[in-house]
């Protein structure tokens, strides 16, 4: 009998207890929703951007350049937030951003210029910035409490967000103006952020005692920091490929292999609905397979996927090719950021959101250039170049990584 129930734990893995204490339900019900409420409010504003160009009669250059705000404001705040969640905990910062998050989409219908746009969207994506460090910092004492990684289905919640605020932006674009609909949106942030951030405020962050004297001094430590960079760098190899396909996906079905607009305008759906789902089963996958091997193989399939999805002579290949690109990119930027919080706590994570938020704005401008260089398909094999890096870093710091473990 001792011998069958230890092959039962090598097939299923070891099988924490999982935590009943109803306050960890309720900080995890609490945190769903504001990673939820992030990508609904991220998408609803980034459907009407059209209307807003229209309104504001910027040119597309300097709409170009109003739009810069966002992720100027998001880069400026992020270091700073890692700073306040120290201070004031990851808690009231999640709240406080979530209000002026949603506070903030509310903002550029009422501009006239592109200048005034740059302006708002300043302070919107200083709120986006904030938000996501902050709540990602409250997700990785709540997933060490519940002693299960558990990062995965929040970054799911986001993107069920993003999908949603997208759909609803679409359907309801040629029934209400650009103002009425961000307001709208307002209302509904602010009543989440009431209704979420009183769970929150309401307990404090769990604070698990760390399993050796090493965890509370890895942060601070030369190591510490390097691995944090470590993580940084595979979270920009994962968001360069999101913003890259979010960008430049439809137009190369569309111009590369003839789809149709609406068949070209499926293929950033399909992967984004397949990466959804595969954080949706990341939990999953991280009690079988561990943190290393899911970054290795996440990346290897997303590789694979993206060499099909760019160089595939027909749609129904590259489709293909998305999709699994959306299941390899799926965990790896939950599980770099998450891991950069458990060696550095919040400035561990606004350092790895920093790194990848880089990559995201890096994507869509290097794969332009490098289209005009040589071709588009060529330029968006770079994808499965930086998802291969990103496979490769993680084997290759595996030992370093179990080291600063133990």
């Amino acid at each position: 009998m001792p011998t069958l129930n230890k092959i039962r734990t090598a097939i299923r893995g070891p099988q924490d207890p999982i935590p009943v204490d109803p306050a960890l339900r309720s900080l995890r019900t609490a945190l769903t929703l504001f990673f939820a409420l992030d990508g609904l409010l991220f998408a609803g504003w980034v459907v009407r951007i059209p209307a807003i160009k229209e309104q504001t009669g910027a040119s597309a250059g300097a709409l170009g350049l109003a739009l810069l705000g966002v992720s100027a404001g998001a880069v400026a705040t992020m270091t700073v937030t890692g700073r306040l969640c120290h201070k004031f905990g990851s808690h009231p910062v999640t709240v406080a951003a979530g209000v002026l998050m949603s506070l903030g989409i509310a903002l550029p219908p009422l501009t006239h210029s592109a200048l005034a746009l740059g302006l708002v969207l300043l302070v919107f994506g200083a709120a986006y910035g904030g938000i996501n460090v902050a709540m990602n910092s409250a997700a990785v004492d709540l997933v060490a409490a519940l002693r299960r990684p558990v990062m995965p289905s929040f970054h799911a919640a986001f993107s069920l967000g993003g999908m949603l605020g997208a759909g609803l932006g679409g359907l309801v674009a040629g029934h209400l103006s650009v103002t009425s609909h961000l307001l709208l949106l307002t209302v509904a942030g602010l009543a989440i952020s009431a209704v979420a951030g009183r769970a929150l405020l309401a307990h404090p962050a769990p604070r698990p005692e760390p399993r050796t004297p090493a965890a509370t001094t890895g942060s601070g430590s030369g190591k510490g920091r390097r691995l944090v960079v470590v993580f940084g760098l595979i979270a920009l190899c994962d968001a360069y490929g999101e913003g890259a396909l979010a960008d430049w996906g439809a137009l190369h079905l569309h111009q590369d292999l003839g789809a149709r607009a609406g068949l070209a305008a499926v293929g950033y759906s399909v992967f984004a609905l397949t990466m959804t789902l595969g954080r949706l089963t990341g939990t999953v996958l991280l009690e079988r397979l561990g943190q290393t091997r899911t970054l290795v193989a996440g990346g290897a399939a997303a590789a694979v996927g993206m060499l099909l999805g760019s160089l595939a002579p027909t749609v129904w290949a590259a489709l293909l090719g998305f999709a699994v690109t959306g299941f390899g990119l799926a965990n790896i930027f939950p599980v770099a950021i998450g891991r950069a919080g458990e060696l550095a706590g919040p400035g561990g994570v606004a350092t790895a959101s920093t790194f990848g938020y880089g990559g995201m704005l890096l994507g869509p401008p290097a794969i332009g250039f490098l289209a005009e260089t040589w071709s588009l398909p060529v330029a968006l094999t770079t994808v499965a170049a930086l998802a291969a890096m990103a496979a490769a870093i993680a084997y290759g710091t595996r030992n370093v990584v179990r080291a600063a473990a133990r």
